[in-house]
């Protein structure tokens, strides 16, 4: 799902986690902000990190109407775990990895989810919303426990795939796909995740309900929903932390991503993406192939923190801090600066600015001109880095 805001306002395609959305303040209180925007979401993967119930917010868009990943005790009640399921066998464990995301440069915060081995030098794939705002990925093969350190492919934030490379991995089980692309309503089918995020693998069980199927799901910033279509619509108890896991057919072939599911509804209706629609994305950004919706590898990175509120009357974008080891910083940017210009563009609001970057790839080199507080005009030339997941 795409984001409301850019990372950093300076990532394309989404927020993440949004710990660097728009309007975002320095501080702890920033930091549990974005934590419960990523519970919002409503397509989600199970949060790790720490939480907080005081900010506000995003608060209101839990429990909307849509779909869901449910489980992390925002969304319906629904609960933290798969009440019908049980432990995966050693067949519904191959080619299946469990994969935890750092979000936003900050290590107390974590989302999980399942992804799915494509090839034994293990590229694997999974939901663009189990690792968007990531900065960093582990990924563990659950057939033969080895945690591996991944890095971002591509991306397909409107069609919610994403595509991962395991360093230095090899020997890795493939899971099975259905080659045939027949799935029809009462179908026996079984989904295989990473429920709650606690890294044991379990199975539902469930049947098709109908093929075909759109939904609308919560945005991100809770301020607008966003549209999935082409799903199976399947009976099922999926909850947050099997986002990007596989749904088998009763021959335990793969034939779809467990991707959303109701809210606060009993019984669960799951929803994924039919695996021939996923695979042709995977291959698009196995190529390199960029698009309007494909982002091949990490968006480009400026880090600069967006402060809430301008100060000295600058035309411009105010800015609250930067990320260690960002262009930002060594631009020399500081909190209380006012970025005015981007290559000799004015920018004088948090989406120009956003434009401005995403306009370039990351290692490019810009011109970034600001104010300080002294009112004095600065210039430094910079080389973009990697952003967040997009």
């Amino acid at each position: 799902m795409t984001g409301a805001a850019a990372a950093v306002v300076l990532v394309a395609g989404g927020a993440g986690a949004g710990a660097w959305a728009v309007g975002r303040t320095a501080g702890e209180a920033a930091a549990a902000s974005a934590a419960a925007q990523r519970q919002a979401l409503e397509l989600a993967p199970q949060l790790l990190g720490p939480r907080s119930g005081s900010t506000g917010g995003s608060g209101s868009a839990q429990g909307g109407t849509g779909s869901a990943l449910p489980g992390d005790g925002t969304q319906g009640g629904t609960g933290t775990t798969e009440s019908s399921a049980v432990p995966a066998t050693e067949a519904e464990t191959a080619g299946v990895v469990t994969i935890v995301s750092t979000l936003n440069y900050d290590e107390s915060y974590k989302s999980a989810g399942t992804g799915m081995v494509l090839t034994a030098n293990g590229l694997v794939l999974t939901n663009n919303h189990v690792v968007q705002g990531s900065t960093s990925i582990q990924v563990t093969d659950e057939a033969s426990g080895r945690t591996y350190t991944a890095d971002v492919v591509g991306t397909d934030a409107t069609n919610d795939v994403a595509v991962l490379q395991l360093r230095d991995a090899s020997g890795l089980t493939p899971v099975t796909f259905d080659d045939s692309g027949d799935v029809a309503v009462g179908d026996a089918v079984h989904s295989t995740g990473n429920a709650g995020g606690t890294g044991d693998l379990v199975t539902a069980t469930g049947t098709v309900l109908s093929t075909d199927e759109s939904i609308q799901v919560q945005s991100e910033s809770g301020t607008g929903t966003e549209s999935l279509s082409g799903l199976i619509e399947l009976r099922s108890d999926v909850v947050s932390g099997d986002s990007g896991g596989p749904l088998r057919d009763a021959s335990g072939d793969v034939v779809g991503i467990v991707t959303a599911a109701s809210s606060g509804t009993t019984p669960i209706t799951g929803y994924a993406i039919p695996i021939d629609d996923a695979l042709d994305i995977a291959r698009r950004i196995e190529s390199g192939t960029s698009s309007s919706t494909v982002q091949i590898g990490l968006p480009a990175f400026l880090g600069a923190e967006i402060a809430s509120t301008a100060t000295g009357g600058v035309a411009g974008v105010p800015i609250a801090g930067t990320v260690d080891g960002s262009a930002a910083e060594s631009a020399g940017l500081v909190a209380g600066d006012v970025v005015t210009a981007l290559d000799g563009t004015p920018v004088t609001t948090a989406e120009a600015l956003t434009a401005a970057v995403t306009a370039h790839a990351s290692g490019d080199r810009v011109t970034v001109t600001w104010t300080d507080a002294t009112g004095t005009s600065q210039t430094a030339t910079v080389t973009l880095g990697d952003g967040p997941a997009a």
